[in-house]
């Protein structure tokens, strides 16, 4: 596998020929079944992602990690216990031709029935945030596929964050937010009543994914960003580097990252906040 890291976001350039579908689905249950298939059906387990009779909207970028999971919903549709509906949503944020293309031959190869509607979101951004889109791209995005997912009767969102995306956005809201916040498994819409979102790729380590794009024969999507392409990276590519140097000298730390979000001693820290409402150690000091 090799990478093109140019101005925009580094690119995926599988060694071979596309792979049959069959082999491609093969792959999933087979040969990556331990860092691939088994970890997606564990953070589904774990943390209750879909029940029976869901409908479940799958957002459908075009890079590595949608594409994988809806290969990986697919699968599950077909071989698990629990019955539910999948919609797959591809928002057309302005690609360019070209890219929009890739998109659609790529969906078509993995046999993957997508929705393909067109949103504009980059047109917008690029009038309204010009200088920092990445943020408000990702918002708009969001609420787009919100609205979408109630189109067409769906009670979840499923998005491709992945295990590396939890830390990165732990460390993000750390060094640059001044707090500490992670990227939750599943969290209700706030403007979309009755609409869930869930990251069943939750536990999938972004270096499978690669692995197993590479080895599919599939060209995905990078950011495609029409917005943002001529800009040289982002915060959060430098967290990655940052982690990367991290784990010369310190074993496990995108483990112990990763397990921090689980294990807050309310005991030992300033301050927290639920909602609104924030929250000091000093109110409660006195009750001890």
């Amino acid at each position: 596998m090799s990478t093109i890291a140019g101005k925009g976001c580094p690119r995926i350039i599988p060694d071979g020929e596309k792979k049959p579908l069959e082999e491609i689905e093969k792959a999933i249950i087979k040969s990556y079944r331990k860092h691939i298939w088994s970890k997606f059906v564990k953070a589904i387990k774990e943390y209750n992602l879909i029940q029976e009779g869901d409908k479940i909207a799958v957002g459908i970028s075009g890079g590595k990690d949608s594409i994988l999971m809806a290969k990986l919903f697919q699968e599950l549709q077909r071989h698990g216990q629990v019955k539910f509906e999948l919609v797959f949503l591809a928002m057309n944020p302005g690609y360019h031709p070209d890219i929009k293309n890739l998109l659609i031959e790529n969906c078509e190869h993995l046999n993957i029935p997508i929705h393909m509607y067109e949103s504009g979101i980059f047109d917008v951004v690029d009038k309204m945030a010009k200088d920092y889109p990445c943020y408000l791209c990702a918002r708009m995005r969001r609420g787009s596929l919100y609205a979408k997912a109630k189109e067409f009767g769906c009670n979840k969102l499923a998005l491709g964050h992945h295990y590396n995306d939890v830390i990165e956005t732990t460390m993000l809201n750390i060094l640059y937010g001044g707090n500490f916040k992670t990227m939750l498994p599943k969290l209700k819409a706030k403007n979309f009543e009755g609409l869930e979102l869930i990251r069943p790729m939750y536990f999938i380590e972004e270096e499978y994914i690669k692995r197993f794009i590479n080895y599919s024969g599939i060209w995905p999507l990078n950011c495609a960003c029409m917005v943002a392409a001529e800009r040289i990276g982002n915060k959060r590519y430098e967290i990655k580097d940052l982690i990367k140097e991290l784990k010369k000298n310190f074993s496990g730390v995108e483990k112990s990252i990763f397990k921090a979000a689980e294990n807050v001693s309310m005991d030992s820290i300033l301050g927290w906040q639920k909602g609104e409402e924030k929250h000091s150690f000093l109110d409660y000091y006195d009750e001890e």
